[in-house]
């Protein structure tokens, strides 16, 4: 079986985060995002990999190129964003046989995938406690009937969650027409499917939807928590490791720190000296921890520097971002309820009670700058030396 994975959205959600790489190509963990897709995929044993490929798409042909794991890749442009089933009739020339539908943007449970595969046509489902936020699937007799998007009054709790087995002839339906928001859904195909097949809901009890940016932080707790203990780098012996940590070879970790797992200290990092790394935190490539920093349940991304006396707190930096020395993140509000952060203009609960700042690729803080909860900081953003920033900018 063939396997499109949709990876052409810009993402503007998780904005400033995608300003320059798209948001299937966002870190987690020790590969991006849309990664963990087609390794479920290929695990499944799906025999090609179409990728859908749009905003930035050389950053995902770079990185997969024309074969990934002795999997051949083939690429599919969508021209613009008009929406899923658009997405994969734009693969369909490659398609000749039953093939599976994935988002890039999502998590799955690859046991989940391989079940998927097996049981084509199937749907994954998960049970959710708000239903009508997503697609609603009804079912008899272990077959899904009937597919409702986000109904006022949910006829059941089981969610669409985004991964599909469709047989062969659904590649002959991928022209639907646009829906209420002006885009050609592939739940107008799937229901088209359900009509005329038997389709097997796939329960799965793992699964998100990586869509804004603390979804982002959640996605990278899940999969450093997947994470067994390895040291391939240098690491100081005045330095202490606990727990499920990773240093990989070309990263060194200087004396005097300490690190908590589950973490991740990726090729090319450099950690401390006398720094502490805590909670399921992510060292990307060439980033750097300063002497005396702590850096608790966060994201670093490639090139990214936190120098020394600074602290940085559930948050999550962009590529080359540069704070400078004694920089701290505040990431708890005085009265303890959730904390908010801005999505395309709308301030929005995260649902978290700790959540600091999302900083763009090249943020620079100037020195003793202090950065209150649910900070949004756009790319290239700065600030001036002992500047409290308590608006986005």
């Amino acid at each position: 079986m063939k396997a499109v994975v949709l990876a052409a959205g810009e993402g503007t959600r998780i904005r400033p985060l995608s300003g320059s790489v798209p948001k299937p190509m966002l870190p987690v963990a020790d590969r991006p995002l849309v990664a963990h897709t087609v390794d479920a995929a290929i695990d499944a044993g799906a025999e090609e990999i179409v990728l859908v490929v749009g905003y930035e798409a050389e950053t995902v042909r770079a990185h997969f190129d024309d074969s990934y794991r002795g999997v051949p890749i083939t690429y599919a442009v969508q021209e613009g964003q008009d929406g899923t089933a658009d997405a994969v009739n734009a693969a369909s020339e490659h398609l000749d046989g039953p093939f599976a539908v994935l988002n890039g943007d999502n998590l799955y449970d690859p046991a989940a995938i391989d079940a998927l595969f097996d049981a084509c046509p199937a749907v994954c489902a998960v049970e959710v406690e708000n239903p009508s936020n997503y697609g609603v699937l009804s079912t008899e007799d272990d077959t899904i009937v009937d597919i409702v998007e986000k109904p006022a009054d949910p006829p059941t709790n089981l969610a669409n969650a985004g991964a599909y087995a469709f047989p062969e002839r659904a590649r002959e339906w991928l022209e639907v027409p646009a829906s209420e928001r002006g885009e050609h859904e592939i739940t107008d195909v799937l229901a088209r499917v359900i009509d005329e097949f038997a389709v097997t809901p796939v329960t799965t009890d793992r699964w998100m939807d990586v869509g804004r940016p603390w979804e982002l932080l959640e996605a990278n707790e899940w999969k450093l928590g997947d994470l067994n203990r390895r040291i391939e780098g240098e690491v100081s012996d005045a330095a202490q490791l606990e727990g499920d940590v990773v240093v990989e070879e070309g990263a060194t970790v200087k004396p005097g720190v300490l690190i908590e797992g589950p973490a991740l200290i990726r090729s090319g990092a450099t950690v401390g000296p006398n720094a502490y790394i805590r909670g399921a935190t992510l060292v990307d490539e060439d980033a750097s921890v300063g002497n005396a920093v702590e850096i608790k349940n966060s994201v670093l991304s490639r090139g990214t520097s936190v120098s020394h006396l600074s602290y940085v707190g559930d948050s999550v930096l962009g590529r080359n971002v540069n704070f400078g020395a004694g920089t701290t993140v505040a990431n708890l509000r005085h009265d303890d309820e959730a904390i908010k952060f801005t999505v395309k203009g709308e301030r929005l609960s995260t649902g978290r009670r700790k959540f600091g700042v999302v900083a763009g690729d090249g943020v620079k803080t100037g020195i003793n700058t202090s950065l209150t909860p649910g900070l949004k900081l756009d790319a290239g953003a700065t600030s001036r030396p002992g500047e409290v920033v308590e608006r986005d900018r």
